[in-house]
Parts: C-alpha cells; structure tokens; sequence
C-alpha cells in the first residue's frame, strides 16, 4: 500500500499527497496477543494481503511458522526474477478486531524531521509516549 501511496496514481486512491506524511506504529507482538487475550479480544495474522480476494488466516502463535518470514524481510519483492509468492508474502498482516490500544504502541516510524516534530508535538499530551525516531529505510 505504501508503494502505491508513494507512486501517487492508483485510480482507486484518492490521496496524492504521497508517503511523506504517513506514519509507522510499532509494537510488540506477544504484548499485543496477550492484551487481547486479557480483554477477550480477538487477534489474527494473515499469510498474505487481508484485503485480498483470498487469504489465510491464523490464531494460533505457534503458526508463525507459517509466515514467509523469507518474504517479509525481502528488499525487493517485485519484478521479473521475483516470484509471486514474495510478493504475497511480503503483505502478510496481523489484525486485532475493532481497534487497536494506543498504550501497545512503542514506536512511531516517520520519514522527516518535519513529522517527526509535527508527531511530538501531537504526542507530548498523550499520557503515552511512544519513541519517535526517523526511519527512511521503511519508506520508497
């Protein structure tokens, strides 16, 4: 999607503006499981792209396994010596039904020092801060 974003002409996109305002949250994983379980939420992580026609679902931590990890650290994920399965693999998600805690959030990924300020500015009233650091090496 970031990718999309960055190229700025998906007929199906109505934001132009481009990646340089988009944000990164990053949290941890097993604390985000066991915070739904704790509150009886429900969590999963897809193999492949969720808002595609078709993919797979688990429940399970014990089916990470089942991740293309390969694929999720690949740099490049497209092109004719890529196989599709990079591709899909790469898009795997995890996904918490209705939303997800602010409070679970322990990093944000910006791409300028403009966000950045801009981003500690919103946080610096927030009970919850989490770190802000400039990441280019997540953007195009």
């Amino acid at each position: 999607m970031l990718y999309l974003i960055y190229q700025g002409n998906h007929p199906e996109i109505d934001y132009r503006d481009g990646q340089g305002l988009i944000i990164h949250l990053e949290a941890d994983l097993h604390a985000a499981i066991e915070w739904a379980k704790q509150k009886g939420g429900r969590w999963a992580f897809t193999l492949s792209n969720a808002g595609s026609y078709y993919f797979e679902d688990r429940c399970e931590v014990s089916q990470l396994e089942k991740i293309n990890w390969d694929a999720v650290h690949a740099d490049q994920w497209s092109g004719l010596d890529v196989s599709p399965a990079v591709k899909d693999g790469k898009q795997a998600e995890f996904l918490m039904e209705y939303n997800f805690p602010w409070c679970l959030v322990e990093s944000i990924g910006v791409l300028s020092n403009h966000v950045h300020r801009k981003a500690s500015q919103i946080v610096s009233s927030a009970d919850h801060r989490p770190l802000i650091q400039a990441r280019s090496d997540w953007y195009y």
